[in-house]
């Protein structure tokens, strides 16, 4: 049956962000094979921290895959940019937000989201960067909003906070394709977010139960 003119109209928009992403995607892909791939990663890793939509876990595997000895530099690689990246996306939030605010909002995420996440900062401040740092939430919402709700009073936390939780995330997928080689890729691929959450909700509790129980 022939979809209708509003079906078709519904649809567009989803299909047309779908597509991009694909193809920002393969383009990201398309530089492991290149000699300038670790500058690449590198770039990369310090856009998606402000504004970037595909985290750069996809070139770091490639890059690993490619040159498994070189997987750890890769990861090193990756923190750096992720975390210079950071940096930026704090200033942007401390000292430009009303220059910027009508590109980040709604182009890069919503004002609901951004308003929730400052409501966080005041109890959850290390924490809630932390989680950003190693799960799939969206980490320039996390950057962008503690130069805004934090500011330069809380600087350190947020540098240190980005710096590691960054580097395990990396680390790991980097040890893990050091260790299994190529077949490790499916399994990253499939579930490393899952992990990545579940991992940051233990180590989270964890500090919890010794902060209110013990």
């Amino acid at each position: 049956m022939a979809k209708t003119q509003a079906e078709m109209t519904s649809s567009a928009p989803v299909q047309k962000k779908g597509n991009v992403v694909r193809r920002l995607y393969d383009w990201m892909l398309a530089w492991a094979d290149s000699k300038w791939g670790g500058l690449a990663l590198f770039v990369f890793a310090m856009c998606e921290s402000i504004f970037f939509p595909v985290p750069p876990d996809v070139l770091l595997i490639a890059l690993c895959i490619g040159c498994i000895s070189k997987s750890f530099k890769y990861a090193l690689i990756c923190t750096a940019g992720s975390v210079f990246g950071a940096i930026i996306g704090f200033g942007l939030g401390a000292f430009a937000w009303e220059l910027v605010d009508g590109f980040f909002i709604p182009n890069i995420f919503s004002q609901a989201a951004f308003d929730s996440v400052g409501v966080k900062y005041s109890e959850w401040n290390f924490w809630l960067v932390f989680t950003a740092g190693f799960t799939p939430i969206p980490y320039k919402l996390i950057t962008i909003s503690a130069g805004v709700f934090l500011g330069m009073k809380d600087f350190l936390i947020f540098i240190v906070a980005s710096a590691v939780s960054r580097g395990l995330r990396f680390v790991l997928v980097a040890g893990l394709i050091y260790k299994f080689g190529a077949p490790i890729k499916k399994f990253i691929d499939k579930y490393f977010n899952l992990c990545a959450i579940a991992f940051t909700v233990l180590l989270v509790g964890g500090f919890l139960v010794i902060k209110y129980v013990l």
